[in-house]
């Protein structure tokens, strides 16, 4: 049995009511929801929220709301894993052959039932705990640097600087979409980017942390430009 659970808590600081946001038509997080239910490989699709009109938004759209997440698992500091695991451990008692479970974040209008398949697929052939989605970095982090406290340029890795660009290794990121997991991972906590996990790697214009409005309106022209290009 497989179930997806997507979180979604209120109380969003830079992009007010964030998860419910109308983003090209419809709440962000109905994005999501819809994939999900049309995927057709989930037996249970439930939205973690602490907010009932992100709940009521979740239930119009097909998706099931046990209960609201309590207040200790909905703060600016609570990670993924105890609130996936607070999601199954509210539906343990009737869902005890539950064997996979798929966070997909709520703010993810990009993804599609192709990128939700192909991760399912990489992390059942993997036999790794979890299997999740990545980007490549767009340049050499070899080369990466930052502002020193004397405001000067401080280079990260110094030894690295004369490495030739074809010489240095692909590196990647969390593409902050979607992470498939054993239903034991998730309740034993274990790290995600640990030697047991896993990517799907995904190409980098689909891969959009929308945190600030800039990054919202970026994630709007990709998706208006991916909807015409499929016309």
């Amino acid at each position: 049995m497989n179930i997806c659970v997507i979180p979604a808590r209120g109380g969003s600081k830079r992009i007010k009511s964030k998860n419910i946001k109308d983003f090209c038509g419809k709440p962000i997080i109905k994005y999501s929801i819809d994939v999900a239910i049309k995927s057709e490989i989930f037996n249970d699709v439930i939205v973690s929220t602490d907010n009932e009109d992100i709940a009521e938004v979740a239930l119009n759209s097909g998706a099931n709301v046990p209960s609201l997440r309590p207040k200790n698992l909905s703060d600016d500091h609570t990670g993924l894993i105890p609130v996936i695991k607070h999601a199954i451990e509210n539906l343990h008692q009737n869902d005890s052959e539950i064997e996979s479970v798929c966070c997909l974040l709520a703010t993810c209008p990009l993804v599609s039932k192709d990128i939700i398949l192909e991760v399912m697929r990489k992390y059942n052939s993997s036999n790794c705990d979890y299997c999740f989605t990545a980007s490549e970095f767009d340049y050499p982090i070899e080369r990466a640097f930052t502002l020193s406290k004397s405001n000067k340029m401080k280079m990260i890795n110094p030894e690295s600087y004369k490495m030739r660009s074809q010489d240095c290794v692909s590196a990647f990121h969390d593409a902050g979409m979607l992470y498939w997991g054993k239903k034991s991972a998730w309740l034993q906590e274990v790290q995600i980017f640990s030697d047991n996990s896993t990517f799907y790697k995904l190409p980098r214009e689909l891969s959009i942390d929308i945190d600030n409005m800039d990054d919202w309106h970026h994630a709007e022209l990709m998706y208006q430009f991916l909807t015409k290009s499929r016309i």
